[in-house]
């Protein structure tokens, strides 16, 4: 399992931020799979030349998420998302991000049409490499 993680110092977004969207992105379009197990936390700050306590707060932050679990002793690894719950204010989160988007959309011309259209090709991409990333193993 290769993580490529690219860090950009000079956006508004923190660098613990940045390690847990590209971390979660890759889980969601199946580039990691459950039991994955990620670098540990001294290895990857060290490739990324940042405070290993940056990465252990990007851990720990994928922690409280579900989608990583520590093992004391053996490593960060990718959780089973049958074993993941399902959080009320996560879901509210996205549904008022989806509602960003929608409003967005429309503010540009797009019609409802074109808003789906577009959800449907974006969800397309992560469903394929979900497809393809099961069949690596």
């Amino acid at each position: 399992m290769a993580l490529w993680i690219q860090i950009l110092p000079g956006l508004d977004k923190p660098i613990y931020a940045q390690i847990v969207a590209q971390i979660s992105e890759n889980v969601a379009k199946g580039e990691l799979l459950p039991g994955d197990k990620l670098p540990a936390v001294r290895k990857l700050a060290a490739e990324l030349v940042i405070n290993p306590n940056t990465v252990a707060r990007a851990y720990n932050v994928l922690e409280q998420a579900g989608l990583v679990t520590t093992k004391t002793g053996s490593g960060t690894f990718i959780s089973d998302p049958k074993l993941r719950t399902t959080d009320a204010a996560d879901i509210n989160m996205l549904t008022e991000r989806m509602d960003t988007i929608i409003t967005r959309g429309i503010n540009l011309g797009l019609k409802s049409g074109d808003l789906v259209a577009m959800f449907k090709e974006r969800l397309g991409k992560f469903a394929n490499k979900q497809k393809s990333g099961k069949k690596k193993k």
